[in-house]
């Protein structure tokens, strides 16, 4: 069975089937889902449907894009929902520069991004990173505050496999979804073959980011079997070692979710 370790099906584009929807993944192979906050209206949303299904799992945390969200107020309203059983994680957290242009917008992130930390060091739960344009300074500032003391997975990898190595050295996880299937995608190729398998998560970003042969549509779970056959294929393994390798790597960072 499949883990899910990275959606948003409290998204709108899911507004007219997700009930179906999530309904349905169970019988298609995928066992746990974990919904990822990225605005304190989507952690809220996130919150419920981890009351709704029991398979649902939450992470609770302000996208860097989405920081105008955070305030000491809202800090600890996250804080004290992390306490919730089924809240198994801080994020999406981060840095993304791709959009954000301005020096002081990006210290900005910078300074919610390491708050961000402390509160999962503080909550004693992994992190999940957003990092987008931002390489150096990601890895700078979580060296800075040795982010080797609090577990995560760095989602939707897109940097060098030294990088990824670097990340490694530090104890992380590596998020890998849809993107690993696209043809011109050789740097994340390139580390789903070579790291460790043990190392690996299964991710989709969904509604974003849908892998061959459904690229440009919306994604979701259902598409996680495209992601694990690209990856065995790269590794030149079973399909099925993928699938229950990065089930229990999922597991073990998320453990509340076991």
């Amino acid at each position: 069975m499949i883990f899910e370790s990275h959606a948003h099906y409290d998204d709108k584009q899911f507004d007219a089937d997700r009930e179906s929807l999530l309904s349905s993944l169970a019988g298609h192979g995928i066992k746990e889902v974990i919904n990822i906050g990225s605005t304190l209206e989507a952690c809220r949303k996130t919150i419920e449907l981890t009351e709704q299904y029991d398979f649902v799992y939450g992470a609770l945390g302000i996208h860097p894009s989405e920081i105008s969200d955070l305030t000491e107020e809202s800090y600890q309203w996250i804080l004290e929902k992390c306490q919730l059983p089924k809240i198994v994680a801080i994020g999406e957290i981060g840095l993304d520069y791709y959009w954000e242009k301005d020096e002081e917008a990006r210290q900005n992130q910078r300074l919610w991004f390491c708050r961000q930390m402390e509160l999962a060091r503080e909550a004693g739960l992994p992190v999940v990173i957003h990092s987008r344009d931002a390489a150096e300074d990601t890895l700078k500032l979580m060296q800075g505050i040795h982010s080797e003391q609090i577990p995560g997975v760095i989602h939707c990898f897109s940097y060098s496999l030294d990088m990824a190595k670097a990340y490694l050295g530090m104890g992380y996880y590596i998020g890998i979804g849809g993107v690993v299937t696209f043809h011109n995608a050789k740097k994340l190729k390139e580390v789903a073959a070579q790291i460790p398998l043990d190392r690996i998560l299964l991710e989709t970003d969904s509604p974003y980011l849908a892998p061959e042969p459904n690229r440009g549509k919306r994604n979701s779970s259902l598409n996680l079997p495209y992601v694990a056959q690209e990856i065995a294929r790269l590794r030149n393994i079973a399909v099925e070692e993928v699938i229950q390798t990065t089930s229990e790597n999922a597991k073990r960072l998320f453990h509340k979710a076991a």
